[in-house]
């Protein structure tokens, strides 16, 4: 029985290890990136959380990549951990699912480098993790970049920021000249394309829709709270609601663990996720979160883009995000496949304009509520 995967001319055991996903037809950014990356085109891809981009670039790769050589042959650049190991479980479950002999290694800061020297002994396909630590082992000679056929970068508005482009473009410039570039995003800011221009030879660029658009099934609102009463209100929130799988939203890491202690204290079971906190710490959080062991996970926006966990419920925006394109970010984590899902921000006063600045700028009504005698109301009730 074919599918629609099957319009790409992809090797039959990859479409049938979709199928074993449940995974029949291709999204919109599939469709339309697809067919020019495995042209060897360079390629510029937007499209909103959730959508399919990693499988957009993942099912070409696995196509050109030649088995039989013993070398890396591709390279995908994440801007958090999370996201690399994500991405890394996806490669694997594509490679056990279609049989083919695909390997890869997951090559991440604050994880011991001697033993991620050794599994570069064996040569993987796919590499996938952060510039910082790859520069470091490809001046250490323990990566050939010069065997890089496709370069990917995952979240490029990230990656090409002012506090990642410049070891981004060292690891870049240490690829041959005729590696492909794909560079994948859920917001494509002039300044990033600014960035990718230098970057790409005549890419293709792709917008599944021009608009930052955020999924229907989400419902906004906001309530009001003085900043120092903010975990106070958000524990009155988790007390009334009892959300399933919800995770918590603080722009300064420094701040998380606090955060944790203080909903530890009312009785609240939460564990924190964010970039400074070891791998093992933050391997045991989403565990945690994962089993439904607890229901609430505070993060910082350093982990926005790598949580990948079916049935989030809720979102609590504790802080407002400093860049608009983050709340996106934030609440994509939420109301996927169609699911419905709640995003809630806590403001202070100052905070509430911006609040009118989100909704017309994703053109969403985020309404202002109010808790009364146990129950979420309107202000004008009152």
């Amino acid at each position: 029985m074919q599918t629609a995967f099957d319009q790409f001319g992809l090797d039959e055991s990859l479409v049938a290890a979709l199928k074993r996903e449940g995974i029949v037809e291709p999204t919109a950014i599939q469709v339309q990136t697809i067919p020019f990356i495995l042209e060897t085109r360079d390629v510029v891809g937007q499209s909103e959380s959730g959508t399919g981009k990693t499988l957009a670039y993942l099912l070409p790769i696995f196509q050109k990549i030649d088995t039989l050589k013993r070398e890396t042959q591709a390279m995908i650049l994440t801007p958090t951990h999370e996201l690399a190991i994500q991405i890394q479980r996806v490669i694997e479950i594509l490679a056990c699912n279609s049989g083919l002999a695909v390997t890869s290694a997951a090559i991440i800061g604050n994880v011991n480098i001697t033993r991620q020297i050794e599994k570069l002994k064996e040569k993987p396909h796919i590499i996938v993790g952060s510039s910082g630590r790859i520069l470091e082992l490809i001046q250490k000679k323990k990566i050939s970049s010069q065997t890089i056929k496709t370069m990917v970068l995952d979240e490029a508005d990230r990656l090409l920021d002012e506090n990642n482009s410049q070891t981004v473009k060292a690891v870049i410039k240490t690829t041959l000249s005729r590696t492909q570039l794909l560079l994948f995003s859920a917001t494509l800011p002039p300044v990033t394309l600014q960035q990718a221009s230098e970057l790409l030879k005549n890419p293709e660029v792709v917008r599944v829709t021009d608009k930052i658009m955020i999924a229907t099934t989400i419902s906004h609102m906001y309530f009001l709270a003085e900043q120092r009463d903010k975990i106070e209100v958000l524990r009155k929130l988790v007390r009334m609601i009892i959300p399933p799988r919800a995770v918590i939203f603080i722009n300064k890491s420094e701040e998380i663990e606090k955060t944790v202690e203080k909903l530890k204290f009312h009785g609240l079971e939460a564990e924190g996720i964010y970039g400074g906190a070891s791998k093992i710490n933050r391997r045991k959080a989403m565990d945690k979160f994962k089993s439904g062991k607890i229901s609430l996970l505070v993060a910082s926006d350093l982990a926005a883009r790598g949580l990948d966990i079916k049935g989030i419920t809720h979102i609590f925006n504790l802080d407002l995000p400093e860049d608009p394109g983050l709340y996106l970010h934030r609440v994509g984590r939420t109301g996927r496949a169609g699911e419905s899902g709640t995003a809630i921000s806590i403001v202070n006063f100052k905070e509430a304009p911006y609040i009118k600045r989100l909704a017309g700028m994703f053109e969403i009504s985020i309404n202002h509520k109010e808790m009364y005698q146990g129950k979420i109301v309107d202000p004008r009730i009152r």
